[in-house]
Protein backbone atom coordinates (compact mmCIF):
# COMPACT_ATOMS: atom_id res chain seq x y z
CA UNK A 1 0.00 0.00 0.00
CA UNK A 2 1.34 3.16 -1.02
CA UNK A 3 0.56 6.16 1.05
CA UNK A 4 1.61 9.32 -0.80
CA UNK A 5 1.44 13.14 0.06
CA UNK A 6 1.45 16.14 -1.98
CA UNK A 7 2.10 19.72 -0.43
CA UNK A 8 0.74 22.95 -2.31
CA UNK A 9 2.74 26.01 -0.81
CA UNK A 10 -0.91 28.65 -0.24
CA UNK A 11 0.97 31.64 -0.90
CA UNK A 12 1.02 30.81 -4.69
CA UNK A 13 0.19 33.61 -7.19
CA UNK A 14 -2.22 32.48 -9.55
CA UNK A 15 -5.86 32.28 -9.06
CA UNK A 16 -6.68 29.59 -11.41
CA UNK A 17 -3.63 26.85 -9.75
CA UNK A 18 -5.94 24.35 -8.11
CA UNK A 19 -3.87 22.17 -5.59
CA UNK A 20 -6.11 19.10 -6.34
CA UNK A 21 -5.38 19.46 -9.87
CA UNK A 22 -1.66 20.20 -9.76
CA UNK A 23 -1.31 16.38 -7.23
CA UNK A 24 -3.31 14.38 -10.58
CA UNK A 25 -0.93 16.07 -13.12
CA UNK A 26 2.13 15.05 -10.60
CA UNK A 27 0.91 11.83 -10.88
CA UNK A 28 0.83 11.75 -14.81
CA UNK A 29 4.46 12.40 -14.46
CA UNK A 30 6.60 9.17 -15.89
CA UNK A 31 8.56 9.32 -13.09
CA UNK A 32 5.71 8.81 -10.51
CA UNK A 33 2.82 6.71 -12.91
CA UNK A 34 4.66 3.47 -12.48
CA UNK A 35 4.29 3.85 -8.77
CA UNK A 36 0.39 4.44 -8.67
CA UNK A 37 -0.32 2.20 -12.23
CA UNK A 38 -1.99 -1.28 -11.06
CA UNK A 39 -3.34 0.15 -7.53
CA UNK A 40 -6.63 1.18 -6.32
CA UNK A 41 -7.57 4.28 -4.53
CA UNK A 42 -8.13 3.73 -1.09
CA UNK A 43 -8.81 6.58 0.91
CA UNK A 44 -8.77 10.62 0.06
CA UNK A 45 -8.28 13.39 2.14
CA UNK A 46 -6.51 17.33 2.72
CA UNK A 47 -5.43 19.74 5.30
CA UNK A 48 -3.75 22.64 5.77
CA UNK A 49 -0.31 22.47 7.56
CA UNK A 50 1.16 25.43 9.61
CA UNK A 51 4.34 26.13 7.79
CA UNK A 52 5.14 29.75 9.80
CA UNK A 53 7.33 27.83 12.05
CA UNK A 54 9.62 29.34 14.77
CA UNK A 55 8.50 32.81 14.19
CA UNK A 56 4.97 32.35 13.91
CA UNK A 57 4.57 30.18 17.71
CA UNK A 58 2.19 32.14 19.34
CA UNK A 59 2.45 32.58 23.24
CA UNK A 60 1.66 29.47 24.55
CA UNK A 61 -0.41 30.29 27.62
CA UNK A 62 -3.29 32.09 28.47
CA UNK A 63 -5.61 31.62 32.33
CA UNK A 64 -7.27 28.42 32.37
CA UNK A 65 -5.11 26.53 29.31
CA UNK A 66 -2.46 26.28 26.48
CA UNK A 67 -1.92 25.80 23.18
CA UNK A 68 -0.55 22.18 22.02
CA UNK A 69 0.04 20.33 19.10
CA UNK A 70 -1.30 21.25 15.32
CA UNK A 71 -2.92 23.81 16.89
CA UNK A 72 0.54 25.77 17.80
CA UNK A 73 2.47 25.04 14.52
CA UNK A 74 4.77 22.88 16.16
CA UNK A 75 5.74 21.40 12.49
CA UNK A 76 9.37 21.35 11.12
CA UNK A 77 8.42 22.21 7.74
CA UNK A 78 11.50 21.10 5.71
CA UNK A 79 11.19 17.77 6.88
CA UNK A 80 6.73 17.79 6.71
CA UNK A 81 7.03 16.25 10.40
CA UNK A 82 5.06 17.26 12.99
CA UNK A 83 3.28 14.13 14.89
CA UNK A 84 6.60 14.50 17.17
CA UNK A 85 6.48 17.78 18.15
CA UNK A 86 3.05 18.08 18.65
CA UNK A 87 3.19 14.72 21.41
CA UNK A 88 6.01 16.33 23.28
CA UNK A 89 4.51 19.60 23.00
CA UNK A 90 1.38 17.95 25.19
CA UNK A 91 4.04 16.35 27.47
CA UNK A 92 5.63 19.45 28.42
CA UNK A 93 2.15 21.19 28.79
CA UNK A 94 1.44 17.86 31.25
CA UNK A 95 4.23 17.90 33.35
CA UNK A 96 4.06 22.19 33.90
CA UNK A 97 0.62 21.45 34.52
CA UNK A 98 0.78 18.80 37.18
CA UNK A 99 3.19 21.39 38.59
CA UNK A 100 1.25 24.28 38.78
CA UNK A 101 -1.65 22.32 40.44
CA UNK A 102 0.46 20.63 43.24
CA UNK A 103 2.07 24.02 44.08
CA UNK A 104 0.99 25.22 47.09
CA UNK A 105 0.94 28.87 45.97
CA UNK A 106 -2.30 28.15 43.31
CA UNK A 107 -4.68 26.19 46.06
CA UNK A 108 -6.39 29.00 46.57
CA UNK A 109 -6.20 30.17 42.21
CA UNK A 110 -9.78 29.14 40.34
CA UNK A 111 -8.95 26.58 37.20
CA UNK A 112 -10.31 29.08 34.98
CA UNK A 113 -7.26 31.54 36.43
CA UNK A 114 -4.37 29.17 36.59
CA UNK A 115 -1.68 30.43 33.68
CA UNK A 116 0.66 28.02 33.10
CA UNK A 117 3.97 30.03 32.53
CA UNK A 118 6.37 27.26 33.23
CA UNK A 119 5.15 25.43 30.30
CA UNK A 120 6.75 28.01 28.37
CA UNK A 121 10.02 27.94 29.84
CA UNK A 122 10.12 23.77 29.56
CA UNK A 123 9.58 24.39 25.78
CA UNK A 124 12.45 27.15 25.66
CA UNK A 125 14.80 24.11 26.98
CA UNK A 126 13.56 21.31 25.22
CA UNK A 127 15.11 20.11 22.03
CA UNK A 128 11.91 20.97 20.36
CA UNK A 129 12.78 24.08 20.45
CA UNK A 130 16.32 23.58 18.92
CA UNK A 131 14.68 21.52 16.58
CA UNK A 132 12.01 24.40 15.15
CA UNK A 133 14.87 26.84 15.93
CA UNK A 134 17.60 25.19 13.57
CA UNK A 135 15.08 25.29 10.22
CA UNK A 136 13.27 28.47 10.78
CA UNK A 137 14.50 30.32 7.79
CA UNK A 138 14.03 27.43 5.25
CA UNK A 139 10.85 27.95 4.35
CA UNK A 140 10.58 32.12 4.74
CA UNK A 141 13.68 31.66 2.44
CA UNK A 142 11.37 30.58 -0.41
CA UNK A 143 9.81 34.00 -0.09
CA UNK A 144 12.64 35.60 -0.94
CA UNK A 145 14.61 37.47 -4.04
CA UNK A 146 17.10 34.43 -3.95
CA UNK A 147 14.04 32.03 -5.73
CA UNK A 148 14.21 28.48 -5.96
CA UNK A 149 18.21 27.79 -6.58
CA UNK A 150 19.19 30.22 -4.75
CA UNK A 151 17.00 29.07 -2.03
CA UNK A 152 18.41 25.20 -2.35
CA UNK A 153 22.05 26.71 -2.01
CA UNK A 154 20.93 28.73 1.24
CA UNK A 155 19.30 25.58 2.46
CA UNK A 156 21.93 23.49 1.95
CA UNK A 157 24.75 25.49 3.34
CA UNK A 158 22.89 27.03 6.80
CA UNK A 159 20.65 24.25 7.17
CA UNK A 160 22.46 21.00 6.66
CA UNK A 161 25.75 22.40 6.93
CA UNK A 162 25.83 24.45 9.87
CA UNK A 163 22.90 23.21 11.67
CA UNK A 164 20.49 26.59 11.30
CA UNK A 165 22.85 28.44 13.57
CA UNK A 166 23.43 31.85 10.98
CA UNK A 167 22.58 34.53 13.44
CA UNK A 168 19.88 36.20 11.49
CA UNK A 169 15.91 34.84 11.28
CA UNK A 170 13.51 35.65 8.25
CA UNK A 171 10.40 37.10 7.93
CA UNK A 172 7.42 36.30 5.98
CA UNK A 173 6.36 37.99 3.53
CA UNK A 174 3.02 38.67 4.50
CA UNK A 175 -0.34 35.91 4.95
CA UNK A 176 -1.59 33.86 1.97
CA UNK A 177 -4.66 35.13 1.49
CA UNK A 178 -3.03 38.56 -0.04
CA UNK A 179 -0.63 36.53 -2.39
CA UNK A 180 -3.18 36.52 -5.13
CA UNK A 181 -2.62 38.43 -8.13
CA UNK A 182 -6.06 39.60 -10.34
CA UNK A 183 -7.36 37.05 -12.84
CA UNK A 184 -6.03 39.80 -15.75
CA UNK A 185 -2.80 39.38 -14.57
CA UNK A 186 -2.48 35.49 -14.94
CA UNK A 187 -3.06 32.66 -17.21
CA UNK A 188 -5.35 30.17 -17.15
CA UNK A 189 -4.19 26.89 -16.04
CA UNK A 190 -5.66 23.26 -18.18
CA UNK A 191 -5.14 20.43 -16.37
CA UNK A 192 -5.58 17.22 -18.00
CA UNK A 193 -8.78 15.32 -17.68
CA UNK A 194 -8.71 12.29 -15.56
CA UNK A 195 -7.57 9.08 -16.86
CA UNK A 196 -9.17 6.90 -13.73
CA UNK A 197 -6.14 5.06 -13.56
CA UNK A 198 -3.49 6.79 -11.79
CA UNK A 199 -5.55 9.97 -12.13
CA UNK A 200 -9.08 10.98 -10.59
CA UNK A 201 -11.83 13.72 -10.58
CA UNK A 202 -12.52 15.66 -7.29
CA UNK A 203 -16.08 14.71 -6.20
CA UNK A 204 -15.01 10.60 -6.21
CA UNK A 205 -12.22 11.63 -4.72
CA UNK A 206 -14.13 13.06 -1.98
CA UNK A 207 -16.37 10.32 -1.59
CA UNK A 208 -13.84 8.26 -0.14
CA UNK A 209 -13.06 10.61 2.58
CA UNK A 210 -16.23 9.23 4.29
CA UNK A 211 -17.46 13.10 4.95
CA UNK A 212 -20.73 13.28 6.55
CA UNK A 213 -22.67 16.16 8.19
CA UNK A 214 -26.28 15.99 9.91
CA UNK A 215 -28.55 17.69 7.44
CA UNK A 216 -30.26 19.27 9.55
CA UNK A 217 -27.01 20.84 12.07
CA UNK A 218 -26.41 24.45 11.58
CA UNK A 219 -24.07 25.99 8.80
CA UNK A 220 -20.42 25.66 9.50
CA UNK A 221 -19.46 27.63 6.37
CA UNK A 222 -20.76 31.10 6.24
CA UNK A 223 -20.04 34.09 5.03
CA UNK A 224 -19.51 37.32 6.62
CA UNK A 225 -21.04 39.83 3.58
CA UNK A 226 -22.95 37.80 0.50
CA UNK A 227 -22.21 40.32 -1.81
CA UNK A 228 -18.35 39.70 -1.93
CA UNK A 229 -18.29 36.42 -3.49
CA UNK A 230 -19.49 38.10 -6.98
CA UNK A 231 -18.36 41.58 -6.25
CA UNK A 232 -14.55 40.91 -5.76
CA UNK A 233 -13.63 37.28 -5.50
CA UNK A 234 -15.84 36.38 -8.63
CA UNK A 235 -15.02 39.64 -10.38
CA UNK A 236 -11.52 40.30 -9.56
CA UNK A 237 -10.10 36.75 -8.75
CA UNK A 238 -12.34 34.71 -11.47
CA UNK A 239 -13.67 32.81 -8.14
CA UNK A 240 -10.76 31.17 -6.83
CA UNK A 241 -13.19 28.91 -4.13
CA UNK A 242 -13.66 26.89 -6.70
CA UNK A 243 -10.29 25.91 -7.59
CA UNK A 244 -8.46 26.24 -4.10
CA UNK A 245 -11.22 23.93 -2.21
CA UNK A 246 -9.95 20.39 -1.97
CA UNK A 247 -13.36 18.71 -2.07
CA UNK A 248 -15.60 20.99 -4.22
CA UNK A 249 -17.49 22.68 -1.64
CA UNK A 250 -17.64 25.95 -3.10
CA UNK A 251 -19.43 26.41 -6.23
CA UNK A 252 -20.22 29.25 -8.86
CA UNK A 253 -23.64 28.53 -10.15
CA UNK A 254 -25.96 29.82 -12.88
CA UNK A 255 -29.38 31.44 -11.95
CA UNK A 256 -32.52 32.32 -13.39
CA UNK A 257 -31.66 35.96 -14.63
CA UNK A 258 -28.85 34.63 -16.43
CA UNK A 259 -26.07 35.92 -13.44
CA UNK A 260 -24.25 33.73 -11.30
CA UNK A 261 -23.97 33.06 -7.21
CA UNK A 262 -22.05 31.43 -5.08
CA UNK A 263 -23.01 27.37 -3.92
CA UNK A 264 -21.58 26.00 -0.60
CA UNK A 265 -21.59 22.52 -0.59
CA UNK A 266 -20.93 22.52 3.03
CA UNK A 267 -21.80 18.00 3.24
CA UNK A 268 -18.24 17.82 0.91
CA UNK A 269 -16.09 19.86 3.68
CA UNK A 270 -13.21 17.81 4.70
CA UNK A 271 -12.37 20.53 7.18
CA UNK A 272 -8.66 21.20 6.14
CA UNK A 273 -9.17 24.93 6.50
CA UNK A 274 -8.13 25.89 3.35
CA UNK A 275 -10.98 28.42 2.38
CA UNK A 276 -9.97 30.23 6.13
CA UNK A 277 -6.43 30.97 5.14
CA UNK A 278 -6.35 31.73 1.47
CA UNK A 279 -10.26 33.49 0.54
CA UNK A 280 -8.45 37.13 -0.97
CA UNK A 281 -11.71 38.82 1.13
CA UNK A 282 -11.11 37.12 4.34
CA UNK A 283 -14.77 36.56 4.06
CA UNK A 284 -15.11 33.25 4.76
CA UNK A 285 -16.19 31.77 8.56
CA UNK A 286 -15.20 28.29 9.34
CA UNK A 287 -16.59 27.61 12.63
CA UNK A 288 -15.71 23.52 14.04
CA UNK A 289 -19.50 21.75 12.68
CA UNK A 290 -22.01 20.26 15.44
CA UNK A 291 -21.80 16.53 16.53
CA UNK A 292 -18.55 15.37 15.22
CA UNK A 293 -19.16 15.85 11.50
CA UNK A 294 -16.45 15.88 9.16
CA UNK A 295 -14.02 13.27 7.20
CA UNK A 296 -13.89 9.65 9.00
CA UNK A 297 -10.15 9.25 8.16
CA UNK A 298 -9.44 5.14 8.92
CA UNK A 299 -6.39 3.54 9.10
CA UNK A 300 -4.52 7.14 8.79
Amino acid sequence: MVSTGFVVGLDYKNPYLSPFQEFQRWKTHPSIRPTFEGGNRLSYGARALNEGGYQSLPKLTFPGGCLIGCSAGFMNVPKIKGTHGAMKSGLLAAEAIMEALTDEKNLDIEDTGLNVDAYETKFKESWLHDELYSVRNVRPSFESPLHIWGTMVYTGIFYWLLGGREPWTFKHDGIDSEKLLPANQCTPIEYPKPDNVVSFDLLSSVALSGTNHDGDQPAHLTLKNDDIPLERNLAVFDGPEQRFCPAGVYEYVEVDDGGKQLQINAQNCVHCKTCDIKCPSQNINWVVPESGGGPAYNGM
